[in-house]
């Protein structure tokens, strides 16, 4: 069996396409564009690459960018003082505070202080909370971007097995409630777990979001199982490489989420996808 590679960016770019549309439908009308306020503090290099991504991301869909740069030594108290001048500004539809911060700035009050309404990570605690109830609401990105990828592959998710590597808020958490209230029947396997292997050969669909380079090899998936890969690690000639050893989806699994080019791209055609739903629900 040879895996059939999933390519996010083709997908991805398809709603980036569909935002893009419907933006220029709406300035057509006299409306102005979306705003996406993105708050850097800190240079930290892989976060200034991430943001440059969104910054064209925005360009590209027509969504006005306000990169706010902030030094490392921006307080606690500043930094949440600039997320409430952004949440009164009613010219700013999407906040989005670029992860990780300094050690010294606590992200949880940093993302509970974000309006629900402009939070375009879906990280706070109303969205996740609706999330839970499964009413509308701003998503996280990288979940949501799997399961549109799943959508798009026409992987029906109703009474399958489901089994999600990890357990973080910003993937492993939310993507284990997208699953169940796409009717799968879903397993949690994290550091704790006894017996991962075992689980993760049981399950229809394996999502690998460990944060673990290369932790998934064959003896973890099931014959013909969707697997998608979530993490994202530079190896030592510094190429791109993921949770999953691609060589052994490959030759297991029936459709396989390449890295680079699989969840990738996903992560910011939602964010493009969330500042619109957030500016239409502003106008």
């Amino acid at each position: 069996m040879t895996a059939r590679l999933i390519d996010g960016k083709a997908v991805g770019q398809k709603l980036r396409d569909q935002v893009r549309q419907k933006i220029a439908a709406h300035t057509a009308n006299g409306r102005r564009p979306p705003c996406l306020a993105v708050i850097l503090v800190g240079d930290d290099p892989a976060s200034q690459v991430y943001v440059r991504h969104k910054e064209k991301a925005c360009e590209e869909a027509g969504i006005k960018s306000k990169t706010i740069r902030l030094p490392a030594s921006t307080t606690e108290a500043d930094l949440l003082t600039q997320i409430k001048t952004l949440n009164q500004d009613v010219a700013i539809d999407g906040i989005l505070p670029q992860l990780p911060m300094p050690a010294h700035i606590d992200r949880v009050k940093v993302v509970s202080a974000i309006d629900p309404s402009k939070d375009v990570d879906g990280l706070s605690f109303y969205n996740q909370g609706r999330l839970g109830w499964n009413l509308p609401a701003l998503r996280p990105c990288t979940p949501a971007g799997v399961m549109e990828l799943l959508k798009h592959e026409g992987v029906n998710c109703s009474g399958k097995q489901a089994v999600v590597i990890g357990r973080s808020v910003l993937v492993g958490l939310p993507l284990q409630l997208l699953l169940v209230h796409a009717n799968a029947t879903v397993t949690c396997i994290h550091s704790k777990t006894i017996n991962p292997q075992t689980i993760a050969k049981n399950a229809d669909i394996l999502i690998a979001a460990a944060g673990a380079k290369h932790l998934v090899t064959k003896d973890w998936i099931k014959p013909g199982a969707v697997v998608i890969d979530v993490g994202i690690h530079r190896t030592d000639d510094g190429k791109l490489t993921g949770d999953v050893k691609p060589e052994d989806a490959v030759s297991t699994a029936s459709l396989f989420t390449p890295v680079p080019g699989g969840v990738g791209p996903m992560t910011i055609a939602m964010l493009m996808v969330n500042c619109l739903q957030a500016y239409e629900s502003r106008i």
